[in-house]
């Protein structure tokens, strides 16, 4: 029987909070991060980085209020904290391999997103990134809407949090079907296994989600769409983007917002929604292995 590799658990410390990583080894390789996205964990890179640990040393972390990291009392979640952290992460693994060559990274939505950032703001660091679905919300998102708007409507949502129960499942079976619902490419063994990593267990015997409902709102800033293309547009590194054709969101290239990175390669994947690495894993395996590949 074939024995399935298994990440080692660690912890790091970044702006005062405990936050997981998973180390899935090798030594002596050049270093790759897997970043999830929103209300996911590190965990459900567990295929991709089993497939790509022969070639790099692989990390993935769970984001601040998600997975096993801390949560964060007070805070925003805004994407500049999550690359606060990413940041942070990265200075901790050159510290211990006592190496500063540029990384790779890997980001899904959220992640996408946090990593695309990182990528243009410390370009020096990063050697190639692969994004999928990770550029953001399209131009007309209400993410954008003026300020008196976006501030009040964070206002209420918070308050809304504050006032509801937390979701509990009575069995994992029952869980494992609202994964499904979310996602109906999902094969039964991969939304156990992303339940199972993705859940704690109640005294009642009920499960809910381990990240923190206050992570679901939009800030009320950090998303203006001139920096974001400014930073884009200071990515010196070769990047690869996936979109899902089945996806909520529109093509990036169509909306523009893939435009200001200057080196990019956009691969559109049928049968595929917004987590293009589950619904369609072989593809992605293999057009990123080539990309990551190529000189």
């Amino acid at each position: 029987m074939k024995t399935v590799a298994e990440p080692i658990s660690h912890f790091f410390y970044s702006h005062r909070l405990k936050l997981q990583l998973w180390d899935w080894g090798t030594a002596g390789k050049p270093t790759m991060i897997l970043v999830h996205g929103g209300l996911d964990h590190a965990r459900n890179w567990d295929w991709v980085a089993r497939e790509l640990c022969g070639d790099f040393h692989v990390y993935a972390h769970d984001l601040r209020g998600h997975g096993n990291s801390q949560h964060a009392p007070g805070a925003l979640y805004t994407v500049a904290e999550h690359i606060l952290d990413l940041s942070a992460l990265v200075d901790v693994i050159n510290t211990t391999h006592n190496s500063a060559e540029p990384i790779y990274l890997i980001g899904h939505s959220l992640g996408g997103v946090i990593s695309t950032l990182f990528t243009g703001l410390f370009p020096e660091k990063v050697k190639k990134l692969v994004s999928i679905e990770g550029l953001g919300p399209p131009p007309t998102h209400k993410v954008y809407d003026p300020a008196s708007k976006r501030m009040r409507r964070w206002i209420e949502e918070i308050r809304k949090i504050e006032k509801r129960e937390a979701r509990s499942y009575p069995d994992l079976d029952s869980a494992v079907n609202r994964m499904k619902e979310a996602n109906p490419h999902l094969s039964d063994e991969v939304a156990r296994h992303l339940t199972l990593h993705g859940t704690n267990w109640n005294s009642d015997g009920s499960l809910s989600w381990k990240f923190d409902n206050f992570a679901r709102p939009f800030p009320p800033f950090g998303h203006n769409l001139a920096d974001i293309q400014d930073i884009y547009g200071q990515i010196t590194c070769p990047v690869l983007l996936f979109w899902g054709m089945e996806s909520w969101a529109p093509d990036p290239e169509s909306d523009g917002r893939a435009k200001p990175i200057k080196s990019h390669r956009l691969v559109k994947v049928a049968g595929a929604g917004h987590w293009v690495h589950h619904d369609q894993l072989d593809l992605f395996l293999a057009e990123t292995k080539k990309f990551l590949a190529e000189d």
